[in-house]
């Protein structure tokens, strides 16, 4: 297919200041993702079936699945055909009966039927070129294996070290309540917190 490039989906993130979902795609034969904002229905819809976890009850796109394969509509391919004004667009691509069809659909929508159906995903290379996103070096070291070892920087963590051992803290017991800490005859239990 020309002018497509396959993806898959990466990861469902949060984005913490604003707490909005993304879905990020990551491309198949490269390190280039494709960062989209999507709905939190959207991100839980396609989260739960990446993930693995069951619901009980369909979601709307496992009934739209569903409701296809029984109607003989096998979805071919779903693609994110264009980007405009910040906004991504995708098309379903289906076949039934001998017949090519597709149909606008919501990228988020799309996608979250793709992962039930397993399709491919593509995105047209002009979408990717214009806002897809090569982490830098340091970024991918840090999705490493973290069980890597990690050479301890032993003269910044002395001057960590002594900033604590400086702090004039008052003793505390070894158990949160004991009797001999200062006012635990005052309260019902625990160790006080700050006003």
């Amino acid at each position: 297919m020309k002018n497509l490039i396959e993806v898959s989906v990466d990861s469902i993130r949060i984005h913490m200041p604003t707490a909005q979902h993304l879905v990020i795609l990551k491309e198949k034969e490269a390190d280039r993702y494709l960062p989209i904002w999507i709905g939190s229905f959207e991100a839980q819809a396609i989260a739960t079936k990446i993930s693995g976890n069951s619901l009980g009850r369909p979601l709307t796109h496992d009934l739209m699945a569903t409701a296809l394969g029984d109607l003989g509509v096998s979805v071919k391919r779903i693609v994110v055909t264009r980007l405009a004004d910040q906004v991504f667009y995708a098309r379903l691509y289906v076949k039934q009966n001998g017949r090519d069809l597709d149909f606008d659909a919501r990228p988020s929508d799309a996608i979250a039927l793709a992962v039930r159906v397993e399709c491919p995903i593509f995105v047209a290379s002009e979408v990717i070129d214009s806002a897809g996103i090569i982490p830098e070096a340091d970024e991918l070291d840090g999705d490493k294996d973290k069980s890597e070892t990690t050479v301890v920087d032993e003269e910044r963590l002395a001057v960590f070290r002594d900033f604590v051992n400086s702090l004039d803290l008052p003793e505390l017991p070894d158990e949160p309540g004991a009797k001999d800490e200062p006012g635990a005859q005052d309260r019902p239990g625990g160790r006080p917190g700050r006003g």
